[in-house]
């Protein structure tokens, strides 16, 4: 009821729980004092009043934790975990949006978190409000003859030192390239330990002064981070303001928060999920009660973890309970309840009903329904379900939606949205396999992925009479436990001759698969012990009189507990949307806590009719994607055909050569010593992983990922017209070569990042705002001649500056706008900044003019407050010696 607190959840995945007394009480005090900073930072305006810790079940049960009730590891707005592969204990914050969206998850290792209370703010602003960080570790100086310091803000002191200098154990001041101006290699800013300036939280939050996030008046908007990349060169503070968290709260006259923030301490337990399966008449058409038999029995088979508790309602006009709660413990569990799944339909749709039975079952065991969930499927309108909803609710069950054909209730979606269940959609196009896809990604939210069922494949092809079906599931490394093959078919009882290989070339025949009902149209083979690494070919006949469509479904788990597999997370950036407001489609490619980079993924967005549209997903760090090989694949979607719910289904490829396991980028920075009454004090070397470690041999992969639905509203009927202009470039380069400019960028499309733009508007000025703001009112560039490439090519021009003087210093501001064939405009492209500079005759790299290199500090073993963040360079350096030629220097001001 108090509109400034800031409700946070966290969740510890710890090795040993042995330490947990310990860790939450440390937990708890860091939160709070990270709340009154937060407070003090914001203005005395937002605060953490209730955190919620969820621990897991390996920990020893305590009188005082609660269960859970919608809360879940997948919803968590932090994780603690210890990382894979050791690396050190740097957290970030995983973000897949623009500007002031919120962010995934923050990610602190259980060692960090208990030592920087003020990263825990500076990570909340990455995940509130869409932030980003005001440093950048690839380009971290600038030359040393611009003037404008690097950092925000402008007022932190400090030094720019190399330690261990030729081999010996010193610490010297940085000397300079003369051609680039930039500092050698190893260099690094030192601050002093004692400051005047207040900001900023996004650069250096350690220091004992900063205690302000940059605004406009401290914000040093030619810095080349992130934050002036993605924000358009505005402050943190003004993106903050600009929230609707600010927007709906007022400052409170106080200097520190006016509640003590609570904590709870909610346990997870045995999953609980109840089917709710629909068995009305309208069932009986589109061969969707055998679908539905199928999906099901895939669910209760091969995904619903071991452990779990599994029950089963149907329902039509009214609701009976199929099967009472049993946990699943073996095989035989599995198998007695799969027999109480419908395989007839008739009657009429009373969803309430059913849900209200679901809790019944729930309820024979369990007192209360806090944390349960159910699996609501259902075909049919319903003009009672807000009967239910407020029921629904307060009830403490997580209700995931399955939506099948194009007249399920639209109501669903408010059932998932008010108990944070997830929300799939099934099409009654049978060689999509969209029932069985929404029912493989229901898995638990438990954060326990080594139990998880994975899916590997998942393809369905309308297959001609006496024709094969053939393809390739790689089984890779990470995987390879409680595997499956499934073959489905519609038509004919008899199943289709089927033949697959393993890698070591043991063949698996329709014989040696299980076929419990021929009715029901599903072969399954179940691979005894860990699968066989590698490429497991198939070939599959329709043995059938007429065409018929076979479907492949492989799943598995994880191979070993000590090594997580590689994972896929699919999801639209919305889940309702408005057209003709632009969608994003992600797809989080990991192992572990590491993206995993080079794979080709595919996106398939289904409408509820017409034809689906494919599109590949990319990590090159453009168009909707944001960040070039973070393992978040991005793509704009355009193309709509009508109102209603859309589906969503990721496929993952990855090839032995081109895959890889790579590091997150947006770690808060190591600070690397710091000055005290005038001697550098270094820290230990920042921990890092060998590359043969981080490039592990991942292999080849295959996963396939359901993204669940989303609705789109008012489409227009009939021709659509063009809305979506070229989207803005944001990788824009730029760089002198003599007297002439060349500018590289990725090319955006005709429809955002999706087709050809049809040409380029090309400016240029000495004011990189004055560029921002009256970017028409700037010097234009011909480029006529520049015609733009596909989305996705790389992009290059080269040209002479016309009524510029360019000489030593020169320093020019470049933006790009495309332009479409309906005359549509795109947004003003990042800015990048083109530096000339003339190398002297005679110089001396190692020692340049006015930048001497001081005699080592005697006492070089410090101990800095913790490893803090962000730290770029300081103070202004001397300018070069002015002479004659032409150098450049190559920077994008992002």
């Amino acid at each position: 009821d108090f509109p400034s607190q800031l409700l946070l959840s966290i969740t510890y995945i710890p090795l040993d729980w042995r330490f947990s007394r310990t860790w939450i009480f440390n937990c708890t005090s860091i939160t709070m004092f990270a709340s009154t900073y937060l407070f003090n930072a914001t203005k005395q305006r937002f605060f953490f009043k209730a955190v919620k810790i969820i621990i897991p079940l390996t920990w020893q049960p305590k009188p005082e934790y609660l269960s859970l009730k919608t809360e879940s590891y997948d919803k968590a707005d932090v994780i603690v975990a210890d990382p894979f592969l050791k690396h050190g204990d740097d957290p970030y914050t995983l973000q897949y949006g623009r500007c002031g969206e919120k962010g995934q998850y923050i990610h602190f290792t259980p060692n960090f978190l208990l030592n920087d209370p003020k990263v825990f703010v500076h990570e909340w602003a990455h995940l509130r409000w869409g932030v980003f960080d005001e440093y950048n570790n690839d380009a971290p100086f600038y030359p040393v003859s611009i003037s404008s310091p690097f950092r925000c803000s402008a007022n932190i002191t400090g030094k720019y030192v190399v330690q261990n200098c030729a081999g010996d154990n010193c610490i010297r001041n940085c000397s300079y390239d003369n051609q680039t101006k930039l500092y050698e290699a190893g260099c690094t800013f030192v601050p002093d330990v004692i400051q005047n300036t207040p900001a900023s939280i996004m650069y250096m939050q350690s220091l004992a002064s900063v205690v302000e996030f940059c605004d406009q008046s401290t914000h040093n908007e030619k810095a080349t981070n992130m934050q002036n990349k993605m924000c358009n060169y505005h402050s943190t503070w003004e993106i903050i303001m600009n929230s609707s968290d600010f927007n709906n709260t007022s400052p409170i006259n106080s200097t520190s928060p006016p509640f003590e923030t609570s904590f709870s301490l909610l346990q997870t337990k045995d999953r609980v999920v109840c089917l709710v399966l629909d068995v009305s008449g309208s069932m009986s058409s589109n061969n969707r009660i055998n679908r539905l038999y199928q999906a099901a029995e895939i669910f209760l088979l091969q995904i619903i973890e071991m452990g779990s508790w599994a029950g089963i309602v149907t329902f039509s006009s009214t609701a009976q309970i199929q099967a009472n709660l049993q946990q699943i413990g073996s095989e035989q569990v599995r198998q007695d309840l799969i027999k109480h799944l419908p395989t007839s339909a008739g009657g009429g749709t009373n969803i309430c009903a059913g849900v209200r039975e679901g809790f019944q079952v729930i309820q024979q065991k369990y007192t209360s329904l806090y944390g349960s969930e159910i699996v609501l499927l259902t075909d049919g309108e319903d003009g009672g379900m807000s009967v239910c909803l407020k029921e629904v609710e307060n009830s403490g069950s997580i209700i995931h939606i399955i939506a099948l054909g194009p007249n399920a209730a639209i109501e669903l979606e408010q059932f998932a949205n008010v108990t944070g269940g997830l929300r799939f959609f099934a099409t009654d196009t049978v060689d999509s396999n969209g029932l069985i896809d929404a029912f493989s990604g229901i898995s638990s939210g438990s954060g326990s992925i080594s139990q998880q069922s994975i899916q590997l494949e998942s393809t369905a092809l309308s297959v001609a009479a006496k024709q094969w079906m053939n393809g390739t599931v790689t089984i890779d490394s990470t995987v390879g436990n409680d595997t499956f093959f499934v073959v489905t078919w519609n038509g004919g009882m008899s199943p289709p001759d089927i033949l697959l290989r393993d890698p070591k070339g043991k063949e698996y025949r329709t014989s040696d698969f299980t076929v419990s009902n021929v009715n029901l149209q599903t072969a399954r083979l179940s691979i005894t012990d860990t699968a066989e690494v590698g490429d497991w070919y198939y070939w599959i006949q329709n043995n059938h009189i007429a065409s018929q469509v076979i479907s492949m479904i492989v799943t598995s788990r994880a191979a070993s507990l000590d090594v997580p597999p590689v994972t896929v997370k699919a999801h639209m950036n919305k889940d309702t949307n408005t057209y003709p407001n632009p969608m994003v489609i992600y797809a989080e490619v990991s192992q572990g806590f590491l993206p995993v980079l080079g794979a080709t993924v595919m996106a398939t967005v289904e409408p509820k009719s017409g034809p689906a549209v494919d599109l590949e997903l990319l990590d090159n760090g453009s168009g909707a994607d944001i960040i070039k090989n973070d393992g978040i694949y991005s793509r704009y979607l355009t193309s709509f055909n009508g109102n209603g719910r859309y589906n969503l289904k990721v496929q993952v490829q990855g090839k032995n050569k081109t895959v890889r396991v790579g590091r997150r980028q947006s770690q808060a920075l190591y600070v690397p010593g710091y000055i005290e009454n005038g001697e550098i004090k270094m820290n230990a070397p920042r921990p890092e992983v060998s590359n043969d470690e981080i490039q592990a041999k991942l292999g080849s992969f295959n996963r396939v990922a359901s993204g669940g639905s989303f609705v789109v509203e008012n489409v227009p009927l009939g021709g659509k017209t063009d809305v979506f202009p070229p989207c803005k470039i944001i990788d824009l380069e730029s760089q002198f070569e003599e007297d002439q400019v060349l500018l590289s960028w990725t090319a955006p499309g005709n429809d955002l990042d999706v087709g050809q733009a049809e040409r380029y508007i090309i400016k240029m000025s000495e004011s990189l705002l004055d560029l921002r703001n009256t970017f028409d009112n700037a010097s234009s560039v011909n480029a006529s001649g520049l015609i733009p490439h596909p989305a996705g090519t790389k992009e290059s021009f080269q040209f002479k500056p016309e009524n510029y003087i360019i000489g030593n210093g020169t320093i020019i501001y470049f933006a790009i706008r495309a332009v479409d064939n309906a005359s549509l405009i795109s947004e003003i492209s990042n800015i990048a900044q083109a530096a000339l500079f003339v190398p002297p005759q005679e110089s001396s790299p190692n020692n340049p003019p006015n930048n001497p290199s001081p005699n080592p500090p005697d006492n070089s073993s410090p101990n800095l407050p913790n490893n803090s963040s962000p730290t770029p360079p300081n103070n202004s350096p001397p300018n070069p010696p002015n002479d004659e030629g032409f150098i450049s220097h190559n920077s994008s001001l992002m």
